[in-house]
């Protein structure tokens, strides 16, 4: 009897889940029903406003070209009225000379007849009759104001309504991926002269190959493109890929994305370490500021306040999956740098290849460093004055100093103090090179053999600084690494 119970109580919770299936089918047909008589109604009025706008068109030319037809025949009618009336006047002269030189003949006995012979001689020379033009001013042919609507009747009768456009082919040997810029380059499977603009969309990703469905970045949109490409501008890679897809749209309806793409967009990311910054250096995330206070201690007291109590480390942070190459989080802990070295380095190591970095300081900063340092770098150690860093170094202090440094060696630099100084490491060329951000001058290279893995470090005295990380090495920078530069320098040169 129990399993009875049991199977019947599966046989009704079935229907009840059927009925419920069917219950949600017909008002979701009920709704489709209600939605096609809106959308119905919606293309039906969408059809009469365009045939509306096409009568429109076509009475506003049709009046202009009636207008022109009564201009063309009050200007023909005026001059043959005028030539008419001219030759009326000169018939009617020439009847009134006849009749008088008939009368004159008649009496030719006459003693006046000399005189009255003379005067109409002089009435014949003179007459209107000799001054006309016996041709018409002009035509009565009107067939110039004619027209032959046939190719347009062609045309009109091949309306249909507009289709659905293809999907576009994304061109992956047109797209380039420099300069921390995408430019992306697309055609058309079949030509279609309605499109009326694209849509492009992108988003960031860590994944290679094809776009997954499900990601945590969400899509982001550029419309109204109307172009077969695009260049997207300005960007920071902070993540190893992009994905991209466009759609095309005419004037009633998008069509289909394009098959996504990936593209690989390297860069050089990272973060500073908080955690082993000098405990009077305030760290958020890529921005620095001197505290004479502690900055970092009164910012670890307000995590403990807040129950976070922990650093700014990118172990901590939640975006993407921290690199193999990012150091551990608390490593030294807050006296990692002490006593006058107000050093903090960045949290991912340089082990090879190339890496470009921007960072600009406050003007009014006493002192500040820029370079790379090996993770050895004492604690009571600055930037510059050890074999284990390399840096540029202004000072601002008493007099204004700008300089490379390296082993306690120095160099001054005849150029410029820039606001924003950019960073190439070539780790296994042995080159880092410091620019002007802005015009990419060169302002200094050391040149070395590098035997241990690097970090970015900084320095900063009574002032503060932002770093720009996720850049690509620029073009230009790549080309004057190539040809060399009459500014560069080697350590040896630094005394």
């Amino acid at each position: 009897l129990l399993v009875v119970q049991e199977a019947l109580r599966k046989i009704i919770t079935t229907l009840a889940v059927k009925n419920e299936e069917i219950q949600s089918f017909i008002y979701s047909l009920k709704q489709m029903l209600l939605n096609v008589e809106a959308n119905s109604a919606k293309v039906q009025e969408d059809l009469e406003a365009e045939f509306q706008s096409l009568f429109s068109v076509l009475e506003e030319l049709k009046e202009g070209m009636l207008m022109k037809i009564k201009q063309d025949r009050a200007s023909r009618t005026y001059e043959l009225q005028n030539q008419l009336t001219a030759c009326t006047r000169a018939l009617e002269s020439s009847e009134e000379l006849l009749e008088t030189a008939n009368q004159t003949l008649q009496a030719m006995d006459s003693e006046d007849f000399p005189q009255a012979a003379k005067q109409i001689k002089d009435g014949v020379t003179m007459a209107p009759a000799f001054r006309l033009s016996l041709k018409a001013k002009v035509s009565d042919n009107m067939s110039h104001l004619m027209v032959d609507f046939a190719q347009e009747r062609q045309m009109l009768q091949a309306l249909k309504f507009l289709p659905v456009p293809s999907a576009p082919v994304i061109d992956l040997t047109e797209s380039l991926v420099a300069d921390n810029c995408v430019t992306l380059v697309w055609h058309m499977p079949d030509e279609d002269s309605k499109i009326d603009h694209y849509v492009l969309e992108y988003r960031r990703t860590n994944f290679e190959g094809p776009p997954r469905l499900k990601e945590d970045q969400p899509w982001m949109v550029i419309e109204g493109i109307r172009q077969t490409e695009y260049t997207l501008t300005g960007l920071k890679f902070d993540m190893k890929y992009m994905n991209f897809r466009v759609k095309a749209c005419n004037k009633a309806v998008a069509g289909e994305f394009s098959e996504p793409v990936t593209l690989e967009t390297p860069a050089f990311m990272f973060r500073l370490d908080a955690s082993t910054s000098h405990q009077n250096l305030r760290v958020d995330d890529l921005s620095v500021e001197w505290d004479a206070m502690g900055g970092k201690v009164q910012d670890m007291k307000a995590r403990e306040k807040d129950g976070k109590g922990r650093t700014a480390s990118p172990i901590n942070s939640p975006r993407g999956t921290p690199s193999p190459k990012r150091m551990p989080s608390g490593r030294g802990g807050r006296d990692r740098f002490t006593a006058e070295s107000y050093t903090v380095l960045g949290d991912t190591l340089i082990d090879g290849g190339e890496h470009y970095w921007e960072v600009r300081y406050e003007p009014d900063s006493k002192a500040f460093g820029v370079g790379v340092a090996y993770r050895s770098l004492g604690r009571f150690e600055q930037l510059g004055k050890t074999a284990a860093s390399w840096c540029l170094h202004v000072n601002n202090w008493l007099q204004v100093s700008f300089m490379a440094k390296h082993a306690n060696k120095v160099k001054v630099l005849d150029a410029p103090v820039p606001d924003c100084l950019g960073v190439h490491c070539d780790f296994h060329q042995g080159l880092l090179s410091f620019y002007n951000a802005r015009t990419k001058q060169v302002l200094h290279t050391f040149k070395t053999r590098f035997t241990q893995p690097l970090l970015p470090a900084f320095t900063v005295w009574c002032g503060s600084f932002q770093v720009t990380t996720g850049l690509q090495v620029p073009s230009s920078v790549r080309c004057l690494q190539k040809r060399g530069s009459a500014t560069s320098s080697s350590n040896t040169s630094l005394t």
